[in-house]
């Protein structure tokens, strides 16, 4: 895994614990397209795993901060009695750093392509809760992936200011991890509906 990572729970970037993506590379590439996205922005995310790198607990906590702060989205990590499931908790935000650092880093071939699928797979019936084992409600509508992606692309950009670089190019970091995130959402939605509508 080209040295990025370290052991972490549940996280099967790259393995044949799997499954291929139904999403084509024709696709994926239509995809970054429609976002606009250029070697530049490449150029800008990778500076931005650099900026990242030693932030995305904080990062993370940010994010908890506004869920653990909405009752229907913290619901999604509590055990049917209401209370949160720490262990869930605790194992998905190991994988959720790694995610920062994934979204930055990785680059968009089938590799990629597959662990953004499985994704989208652990948040609705097909797989949710299985990873951990958890007990929590089983699936996490599409329309909460959508809006929380307000947040993850707004509060992200403190962060990428925090290590002395220039305006224009906190700018540039800014612009690529939100095209980057929403090439994100969009392959996770592949798993929430029919291809015929996708």
């Amino acid at each position: 895994m080209n040295g990025q990572t370290r052991e972490i729970a549940g996280y099967t970037y790259g393995t044949g614990e799997i499954a291929k993506s139904p999403v084509s590379l024709e696709a994926l590439e239509q995809l970054q397209q429609a976002t606009a996205m250029t070697e530049e922005d490449l150029r800008a995310l990778r500076l931005a795993g650099d900026v990242l790198e030693d932030q995305t607990e904080e990062v993370i906590t940010t994010w908890r901060g506004v869920i653990g702060k909405t009752p229907h989205l913290a619901r999604y990590f509590a055990a049917p009695d209401g209370r949160p499931d720490e262990n869930y908790k605790a194992r998905a935000k190991e994988r959720f750093k790694q995610w920062i650092l994934d979204v930055c880093r990785r680059p968009y071939d089938q590799d990629w392509l597959d662990y953004q699928h499985e994704i989208g797979l652990r948040h609705t019936h097909l797989k949710k809760n299985r990873t951990d084992a958890a007990s929590a409600p089983p699936h996490i509508p599409l329309r909460y992936l959508i809006a929380f992606t307000a947040v993850i692309n707004d509060t992200i950009k403190p962060y990428l200011a925090n290590k002395g670089n220039t305006a224009q190019e906190v700018e540039a970091m800014h612009r690529a991890w939100c095209k980057a995130v929403l090439l994100s959402l969009s392959i996770w939605s592949r798993t929430y509906v029919a291809e015929s509508d996708w």
